[in-house]
C-alpha cells in the first residue's frame, strides 16, 4: 500500500529546547504519542538540514525540524457482531475477559472475528496511531488462551499503559492446567526464547553457547503449583516479561505442557492420564488450559493501582470440578 504524507515542520522554542529530539517533537499536534514519534525516526521521516535526525539529538532553540507525517488511510476494519465480556470501562480504557478462540486484532486468517472488530461494532472509540490496523491494543494474549486484557481508548492512555508493560510493572497472573506432577513446586524459569528452527509456529528455549551472545528474547516466568490430581497440576504463573507463547514454552520444555495445547503438547500426554472422564474432557476441550486470571496496573488518569480478577471460564470450570480443585 502506497502511503501519502503531509510535510510539517517544528521550530524549536524555549519550551522544547534542550530535549531529546524524540521527546521534543511530541509537542506537535500531528504526533499522537511517543511511540508514533519513534516510528517516524525509525522510518527516517524526521530530518534537519536535509539529513535524517537522530532521536538522541539534543534540540536547541531555533532548530527547524522537518517531519513527514503519514496520512491516515481509509480504515478497512469491519465491525464484528460478537458480545464481549466487559469487566470495566471508563473514558480511558476497557478491560475485557477474552474467551478462548478469539484473536486480539486482524491478522491473516482472521480479518473480522477479533476483539478490535467486536469493539468497533459497539462503537467504542479506541486509540489510533499512524495507519493503525490494531487500534487500542496495548498487549495481547494468544487466540486459544482466555482471560483479562486491557485496551486503550485514547492515545494518552495507550502510551501510559504501554510504558508500564515495557517497564515490567504490570501485575499479570495466569492459571495453567498442566500434565504431570512437579518435582519443584515453586520456582522461576529464566530463558531466552527464539523461533523454533523447524516449525515457524513454535517458539523454543535458546540453548546458550559459552562465548556466544544469545539472540532470543529474555523471558522470566515465576510459577507455583497450587494443586495436583489425576495426573494434572494446577499452576499459578506470574509473568515478569510477556513474550509470545512464553508460559506455554516454559512449561512444555520443563516437561509439563499445558493441556489441549495443539502446538506444545500431544496425545501421548493425554494417554498417560488414568481417568477416562478426564481424558475425554481434555480431548473435547475448546482452547487450551491457560487463563489470564489477574491483571493490575496504574490507571492513566487517577494514577491509582487498579486490580482485576476473573473467574474460570465455563470450558475449564467443569474440569476444575472434576479434579476436585477449590482454588479461586
Amino acid at each position: 500500500m502506497n502511503l501519502e504524507y503531509s510535510n510539517e515542520q517544528i521550530v524549536i522554542t524555549e519550551e522544547n529546547s534542550n530535549l531529546r529530539a524524540d521527546k521534543a517533537i511530541i509537542f506537535h499536534d500531528s504526533i499522537p504519542s511517543r511511540s508514533s514519534a519513534s516510528k517516524l525516526f525509525h522510518l527516517g521521516l524526521v530530518t534537519m538540514n536535509n539529513k535524517p535526525l537522530k532521536p538522541s539529538y539534543i534540540t536547541q532553540e531555533g532548530d527547524v525540524i522537518h517531519l513527514q507525517i503519514p496520512l491516515a488511510a481509509p480504515s478497512t476494519l469491519q465491525p464484528y457482531d460478537f458480545k464481549l465480556d466487559i469487566i470495566f470501562e471508563d473514558d480511558d480504557l476497557i478491560v475485557i475477559n477474552k474467551p478462548a478462540g478469539l484473536v486480539m486484532h486482524p491478522s491473516p486468517g482472521h480479518h473480522m472475528d477479533t476483539v478490535v472488530n467486536a469493539l468497533l461494532n459497539m462503537n467504542i472509540k479506541l486509540s489510533m496511531g499512524f495507519n493503525e490496523q490494531r487500534p487500542g491494543i496495548v498487549h495481547r494474549i494468544d487466540k486459544d488462551t482466555s482471560g483479562l486484557v486491557v485496551v486503550a481508548k485514547n492515545n494518552i492512555a495507550h502510551e501510559f499503559l504501554a510504558q508500564q508493560f515495557k517497564d515490567k510493572t504490570v501485575h499479570r497472573v495466569y492459571y495453567a492446567i498442566t500434565h504431570d506432577d512437579f518435582k519443584i513446586e515453586k520456582d522461576t524459569i529464566s530463558t531466552h526464547l527464539i523461533r523454533h528452527p523447524k516449525d515457524r509456529k513454535k517458539y523454543s528455549i535458546e540453548r546458550i553457547v559459552e562465548g556466544k551472545e544469545p539472540t532470543g528474547k529474555f523471558a522470566i516466568t515465576h510459577y507455583e503449583v497450587l494443586d495436583y490430581s489425576k495426573g494434572l497440576s494446577l499452576v499459578k504463573c506470574q509473568l515478569e516479561t510477556g513474550r509470545t507463547h512464553q508460559i506455554r514454552v516454559h512449561l512444555a520444555e520443563n516437561h509439563h505442557p499445558i493441556i489441549a495445547d495443539p502446538i506444545y503438547s500431544s496425545s501421548r500426554w493425554v494417554s498417560k492420564i488414568k481417568s477416562k472422564h478426564v481424558r475425554n474432557y481434555i480431548n473435547e476441550l475448546n482452547g487450551i488450559g491457560l487463563h489470564a486470571k489477574e491483571l493490575g496496573f496504574i490507571h492513566p488518569t487517577s494514577k491509582e493501582k487498579i486490580m482485576f480478577n476473573s473467574n474460570w471460564p465455563d470450558r475449564l470450570q467443569g474440569l476444575i470440578d472434576l479434579l476436585g480443585w477449590t482454588n479461586e
